[in-house]
């Protein structure tokens, strides 16, 4: 083999060790040969042969490694059932992605508790070890240790683990106080048309910051000591774009006023992460933003990111389309809050229990129980506004419930300019969705929802609102090559399926 090629198989083992939860150590035990070995072959320095690339899938029940064949995975839904029971919402990807970017704040050791096992977080932790940072998934493959090197190896980056995940723009912030000059590459992540970095490099500019994009990738360099005289107004509200300004103000020498902060979940619970590396933040849940910054951060961190509000809006939508009694268990309520207001308004029923804490200690949440519901169209037109508007990302999920209303809803998706059209794919299921142009359309319920064999939207929201469309839909239903689903929600075809979904994954042979 090759070397190229043995790099190649060492890093599907690698992912799929990682996905599994298991050390090297464990992995070479399974094996009966040592960690030392396992790690030359996810190196691509050792010369493996079928039988061992077959061992090793069998080892890791993982199809990736196996000797057939690593094509995309599908899902075949049979549709037309309800839901009951409960289910856990799960933490928050952005959070977790958003954290594993500021681990590198610390030359201590960070552990990130409930981690979400999503191939964005992947992606992340691919880069993070290329660089020298040792990872270790702890108590069952639930919790994640970090320990950085003294010194990080920035020119053996993943390049290909980067450019599959926009998040890798916030290695900007943190690398700026670990290094003089520095690069990473273009950003990538879902197709949702263009999206400009200029926020981010405008914000981190002021921090001495300076970024030339040129051949594929961001050059930095970094002109330490800038004084800030003024505070930073950020020119977008945006979250990645908060973010990347907390991540350079943590270790900036003086306090950092941040303006037009996003004030969304994401930003709050890498807030509450910062503060435990002794980051003095005022402010949190605000548009302004008072940060004291650390020098130097030497110490160790635990950490439990709390859950995702969107990932809630999704199992919410599951209810309702498929016109199911299901309780929501650990649902951030602060971030839900304006999205269930509307659905009371088209006649939502349900109840939800008194408030209590998330396990980071700030976030509030509630169990909600979701009936069957005759439901109407609104009024207003859906559209999403910065926190505490309906959250961007929830705003898809409204297309599918308005399918299950009765009249007609208008949804305007402003943020993104390819993500409405993708909602005119819910046609193919039977819904009515005209497209007014790339921003707005208007559906027309109730729907009659048929089954329907579909590829999967290039856009990690509509493909999961094509899914829970699937779940109403009489019959056999297949979505093809669901890469983007899984890179937000983790094993959501296996949740869905313990509360009555009939979803099976398959490849093709």
């Amino acid at each position: 083999m090759t070397g190229d090629y043995l790099t190649r198989i060492g890093t599907l083992i690698r992912t799929a060790r990682q996905h599994r939860g298991w050390s090297q150590a464990q992995l070479g035990e399974a094996l009966g040969t040592s960690q030392s070995a396992v790690n030359r072959i996810e190196q691509g320095k050792q010369n493996v042969s079928l039988e061992m690339i077959a061992r090793i899938g069998e080892a890791l029940d993982s199809e990736i490694v196996s000797l057939g064949y690593s094509g995309p995975m599908h899902l075949r839904v049979a549709g037309g059932t309800r839901l009951s029971g409960a289910i856990d919402v799960r933490s928050s990807k952005n959070a977790c992605v958003a954290i594993l970017c500021a681990s590198l704040l610390t030359t201590g050791r960070t552990t990130i508790r409930s981690v979400a096992r999503i191939e964005e977080v992947y992606r992340i932790l691919e880069v993070l070890t290329s660089i020298g940072v040792k990872s270790r998934w702890i108590n069952e493959g639930r919790d994640l240790e970090l320990t950085p090197p003294a010194e990080l190896d920035l020119a053996a980056m993943d390049v290909e683990a980067a450019r599959r995940t926009r998040s890798v723009l916030m290695f900007l912030g943190p690398l700026m106080h670990r290094a003089e000059r520095f690069a990473i590459p273009y950003a990538g992540g879902c197709d949702l048309g263009t999206r400009t970095v200029q926020p981010h490099l405008t914000a981190l500019r002021r921090f001495g910051l300076e970024v030339a994009t040129t051949g594929g990738a961001y050059h930095a360099s970094v002109e330490p000591g800038v004084p800030l005289d003024r505070p930073i107004v950020l020119t977008e509200r945006g979250d990645t774009v908060t973010e990347n300004a907390l991540l350079a103000a943590a270790r900036h020498d003086g306090v950092s006023v941040i303006r037009n902060a996003s004030p969304n979940y994401m930003v709050q619970d890498l807030c509450f992460f910062l503060e435990k590396l002794g980051v003095k933040i005022e402010g949190i849940g605000t548009t302004t933003l008072t940060v004291h910054g650390v020098p130097e951060i030497t110490c160790d961190v635990d950490y439990t990111p709390a859950e995702d509000p969107v990932e809630a809006m999704s199992l919410l939508a599951a209810a309702v389309v498929t016109s199911s009694e299901l309780t929501i268990r650990r649902v951030p309520i602060e971030f839900l809050e304006i999205e269930l207001a509307v659905l009371e308004g088209m006649g939502l029923d349900y109840d939800r229990t008194p408030e209590y804490r998330a396990h980071n200690g700030h976030t509030r949440l509630v169990d909600l129980t979701v009936r069957p519901s005759k439901l109407t169209a609104p009024i207003d037109t859906i559209h999403p506004m910065p926190f505490p508007g309906i959250n961007i990302d929830n705003v898809p999920f409204f297309a599918a419930i308005a399918a299950a209303a009765h009249g007609t809803t208008m949804i305007h998706d402003w943020v993104y300019d390819n993500r409405a059209i993708y909602l005119t794919e819910l046609t193919r299921l039977g819904a009515d969705v005209k497209l007014l142009d790339p921003h707005r359309v208007l559906v027309q319920g109730p729907t009659r929802w048929r089954a329907a064999e579909m590829m999967c939207p290039p856009a990690l929201r509509p493909a999961v609102v094509i899914l829970l469309a699937m779940l109403a839909a009489q019959g056999t239903s297949v979505l093809r090559n669901v890469y983007v689903i899984n890179r937000g929600y983790e094993d959501l075809a296996e949740r869905l399926n313990s509360i009555g979904a009939q979803i099976e994954t398959f490849r093709d042979i």
